[in-house]
């Protein structure tokens, strides 16, 4: 399940993850819950990412216990130096999407890689 990335190492040996799209997704939840209609479940996982969605762009803070916490946080406006030029730009304000991981996730994730 995922789409394969071309496995290549990083400057820490570190190699890509696979990639999941939203209708692997869908098809992962369909096949663990046959009880459940496909057009069902591509329902509650649309709507579930528009409420998200939403919640984020009104500033809200999206917190999914044992998995993690959206939150949007505001960059102000600064001025930044062009590393191959030395220039000074300027970089307009600008929101950011943070996440931080839940403890339950974090220990399934650490765990897994010990193994």
């Amino acid at each position: 399940m995922g789409r394969e990335k071309p496995v290549r190492e990083n400057g820490g040996g570190k190699k890509r993850a696979r990639t999941m799209t939203r209708s692997e997704l869908i098809a992962h939840l369909a096949e663990r819950k046959p009880h459940l209609c496909q057009r069902d479940i591509r329902r509650g996982v649309a709507t579930m990412f528009k409420e998200i969605g939403a919640a984020l762009a009104r500033g809200d803070r999206v917190e999914l216990r044992g998995f993690g916490a959206f939150s949007v946080k505001q960059r102000d406006a600064r001025m930044r130096r062009n590393p191959r030029t030395g220039q000074h730009c300027h970089v307009s304000a600008k929101a950011v999407l943070c996440f931080k991981i839940g403890k339950r996730l974090r220990e399934r994730i650490n765990s897994s890689l010990t193994d």
